[in-house]
C-alpha cells in the first residue's frame, strides 16, 4: 500500500499525547474511618477494575478513529509500477497479411479484430500503429478509424524479428517511461521467435482461424509448344484431402476458355493440362472458388505475340544451316559475307553470328563489343585454321577467355549442363543413351566462362558468358557432325531466343524484374505500363533494337498489364501475388520468452487496464473511523461502571 500525501503521516505522532496523559494521571484517594469497611471495600475495588476497562477501551476507540483519519487524509493507494508512471508510450502492430483472411469466430480474422480494436480503443487516446504495408504515429481515435477502414491485406508477412525491431522505432529514447507493443497477427511461423528486446514488453493475441481446408492454384508453365498450340501445365495443392472436386476455369481476358474438374480424394496436390491456341496472343486467368484463402484462388499470366528476333550471321563459310534454322516466323534472318560487311546492320541485331572467320578485324571486333555492351548476343564459330591473335582480341573484349592452340584429334561431344538455362527447358530428363556428335579438331581454350557442352575428358567445346557465346571447334561438315546434331537446334534457337529476354507468363510481385521489350524509342519518348486502374512508369534502359524494363514496388496489385509506348500497345506482361501464406503453418505464441499472450483482445485490454488501475482505501479509512467514533459512544453510554 501506498500514500499519496505520505508526509501527513507524521500526525500519529499525535496519539502519544493521550496514551501519556493516560498513563500517568494519577489519582489520590482519602481514608475515610468505618467501623465496618470489609464489604465496602470489596465493592470499590470491582468499581474501580470496571472503571479502569471503560476508560481504556474508550481510548482505544478514540486512537483508532484518529489513526483512521490521519490515514485517511494521507489517501492510501495500491497501484503497479506501470500504474504509477505517467509516461507511456503504446504501439499497435496489426499483421494485414493474406493469411489474415481466413475466418476466425467473427469472420475474416483482419475484419473483427479491426472492429474490436475500434471500440476498446479510449475515445481521447493517442495511437502509434503499423501494419506490413502502413504506419502512423500519435493518430486520433478518428484518424484511425478512417485509416482502418482503408487497410487492405497484402503479400507482404514482416517477420517477427522485423516487427519488433520497427516498434523499436516508434518508441522515445526516455528510459523512464512506459513502453508497450501490442503485437495482433495468426503468427504464421516463417521463422523461429526471437528474443525481445529489455526496452519494452510485449502482449500479444494470436487470432485463431477456423480455417480446414484450402485449394490453392501454386504456379502455371509451358511445356510445350506444338503446331500453334501451346500446353500450359498448372500445379494446384489442397490442405487437406477433399471428397469434392474442383472446378478450375480458365478465362483469355474475359472469355472462358476451358474448364476442368479436379479431385483431391487421394492425394493433396495436382497438374492439370490447358491447350491454349496463342498464336495471336493470350491474356490469361486461371480461377478456381473454394472456403479457403481466396488470393490464391486466381493466377493471371500472358502470352504475347512472338516478336520477330533480328539475327545476324556473317560468314566466310557455307551457312545453309543457319539458313534452314532461323528461316521461320519467329526470325528476321539475315546473311552478310565478312568481306562485304554492312556494319550499319550490327546494330539493329538481336544476335550476331561470326560463322568460321579465318581472322576478325579490329574494327569489327571494336563494333562487336558496343553491340554486346547494349545487350546484343555474339555466337563465334572458329574456322578450321584461325588467327589466334585477332580472335582473343575479341574473346577478351567479351570476356571469353583465350584460344591456345589447336589440337587435331577425334572427340564426342557428349558432356551436356542440363541445368544451364539454354536447356533446362529442352529435355525432360538426362539422357544416357544418345548419339552425341562428334569432332575432329578443337582448340584449346583458358576461360571462366562457364561450359555448356563439353567433350567426355570435359574438356570444353561451347561456353558462354552473359550474352555471349564461343565454340572450341568448327562446325562445318569436315570437322564434325555437330550441324547433323539434333543438339544444334536447341543450342542454337535458344541462343538466339534469350538475346532478348521477353517477359515470362508471369512475375511475382515485390520482386525486381528484368526484361526487354522489342520497340525502338526516340529522346523523349518512354514506356509505361498500366492497367483500367494504375499506371506508373518502370525503370528502363534503351538499347539500339530494344528497352530494358525493370520493376521493383510496383504494382502492387496481380493481374495483366499492358506495356505502352503513349497510347500505342507494345505487350503484356503478368504480376501475381507469391504463395508463401498457403502452407497454413502457424508459431505458438506461448512459447515466446518475454511475450505476455492474452486469448483474445478483449482479455488483452481487460488485462492493460488492471495493470493501469489506482486502487484507493481512504474512503474505507474514513468509514472505519466513523464505526470507531459511533462506537465511542456505544460505550460511553451503555458500558455501566
Amino acid at each position: 500500500m501506498q500514500f499519496k500525501y505520505p508526509e501527513l503521516l507524521y500526525a500519529l505522532f499525535l496519539l502519544l499525547i493521550p496514551i501519556l496523559i493516560h498513563l500517568f494521571q494519577l489519582r489520590r484517594f482519602q481514608k475515610v474511618a468505618f467501623t465496618n469497611v470489609s464489604f465496602l471495600k470489596k465493592v470499590n475495588m470491582q468499581t474501580r477494575k470496571s472503571s479502569q476497562i471503560k476508560k481504556w477501551l474508550v481510548l482505544l476507540l478514540r486512537l483508532l478513529a484518529v489513526a483512521a483519519i490521519v490515514i485517511a487524509f494521507a489517501e492510501p493507494f495500491k497501484a503497479s509500477t506501470t500504474a504509477l508512471n505517467s509516461a507511456k508510450e503504446t504501439t499497435l502492430y496489426i499483421d494485414n497479411s493474406f493469411s489474415m483472411q481466413a475466418n476466425g469466430p467473427k469472420g475474416p480474422l483482419l475484419n473483427s479484430a479491426l472492429q474490436e480494436l475500434l471500440t476498446k480503443i479510449p475515445p481521447k487516446a493517442t495511437i502509434n500503429w503499423f501494419t506490413n504495408t502502413s504506419s502512423k504515429k500519435g493518430a486520433s481515435v478518428q484518424e484511425v478509424k478512417e485509416d482502418f477502414l482503408k487497410l487492405g491485406y497484402t503479400q507482404k508477412q514482416l517477420s517477427a524479428k522485423q516487427v519488433l525491431l520497427k516498434a523499436d522505432g516508434f518508441f522515445s529514447k526516455d528510459e523512464t517511461s512506459d513502453k508497450r507493443l501490442i503485437y495482433i497477427s495468426d503468427f504464421q511461423k516463417n521463422e523461429a521467435f526471437p528474443k525481445v528486446s529489455d526496452r519494452f514488453k510485449v502482449d500479444a493475441v494470436q487470432l485463431t482461424s477456423l480455417l480446414q481446408q484450402n485449394i490453392a492454384i501454386d504456379s502455371a508453365y509451358v511445356v510445350a509448344n506444338k503446331t500453334g498450340i501451346t500446353q500450359l501445365k498448372v500445379a494446384l495443392s489442397a490442405k487437406e484431402l477433399s471428397k469434392t472436386t474442383v472446378s478450375v476455369s480458365l478465362y483469355n481476358k474475359d472469355i472462358l476458355s476451358s474448364k476442368i474438374a479436379v479431385d483431391f480424394t487421394k492425394q493433396n496436390k495436382q497438374n492439370i493440362t490447358f491447350d491454349i491456341d496463342a498464336a495471336t496472343g493470350f491474356k490469361g486467368s486461371i480461377s478456381l472458388t473454394d472456403t479457403g484463402l481466396s488470393y490464391d484462388n486466381s493466377l493471371y499470366f500472358s502470352i504475347n505475340t512472338p516478336a520477330k528476333l533480328k539475327v545476324l550471321s556473317i560468314n566466310t563459310a557455307n551457312a545453309d544451316f543457319l539458313q534452314r534454322l532461323f528461316a521461320t516466323q519467329e526470325f528476321e534472318y539475315t546473311t552478310q559475307d565478312a568481306n562485304t560487311l554492312n556494319y550499319s546492320l550490327l546494330a539493329q541485331q538481336n544476335c550476331i553470328i561470326l560463322n568460321e572467320l579465318k581472322n576478325i578485324d579490329t574494327s569489327l571486333s571494336n563494333a562487336l563489343k558496343e553491340f554486346s555492351q547494349n545487350g546484343g548476343s555474339v555466337l563465334i564459330i572458329p574456322a578450321l585454321d584461325i588467327d589466334i591473335t585477332s580472335y582473343n582480341s575479341l574473346l577478351s573484349n567479351l570476356n571469353l577467355g583465350s584460344f591456345e592452340r589447336q589440337l587435331v584429334q577425334q572427340k564426342k561431344i557428349s558432356n551436356i549442363v542440363f541445368e544451364h538455362p539454354l536447356y533446362s527447358d529442352v529435355f525432360e530428363k538426362r539422357i544416357t543413351n544418345f548419339q552425341y556428335p562428334t569432332i575432329n579438331s578443337f582448340y584449346t581454350i583458358t576461360s571462366k566462362a562457364p561450359t555448356l557442352l563439353g567433350f567426355e575428358d570435359d574438356k570444353p567445346f561451347l561456353l558462354g558468358f552473359k550474352n555471349n557465346y564461343i565454340a572450341t571447334g568448327a562446325f562445318n561438315t569436315q570437322n564434325s557432325n555437330f550441324i547433323s546434331s539434333t543438339l544444334i537446334v536447341p543450342t542454337l534457337y535458344n541462343i538466339a531466343r534469350q538475346s532478348l529476354e521477353t517477359p515470362k507468363l508471369y512475375y511475382t510481385i515485390a520482386s525486381s524484374v528484368s526484361f526487354g521489350v522489342a520497340t525502338k524509342l526516340t529522346e523523349d519518348e518512354i514506356l509505361n505500363i498500366k492497367d483500367s486502374i494504375v499506371n506508373f512508369i518502370p525503370l528502363q534502359k534503351v538499347k539500339a533494337n530494344k528497352v530494358i524494363i525493370t520493376t521493383n514496388a510496383y504494382p502492387k496489385s496481380a493481374g495483366t498489364f499492358s506495356i505502352n509506348k503513349a497510347d500505342e500497345f507494345i505487350e503484356s506482361v503478368s504480376y501475381n501475388y507469391n504463395r508463401d501464406e498457403t502452407s497454413g503453418i502457424y508459431g505458438d505464441v506461448k512459447n515466446w520468452n518475454g511475450v505476455t499472450p492474452h486469448q483474445n483482445i478483449t482479455s488483452l485490454f481487460d488485462a492493460i487496464l488492471k495493470e493501469n488501475t489506482i486502487t484507493d482505501f481512504w474512503k474505507w479509512f474514513a468509514l472505519l473511523a466513523l464505526v470507531f467514533l459511533i462506537a465511542e459512544m456505544l460505550v460511553l453510554k451503555f458500558y455501566k461502571n
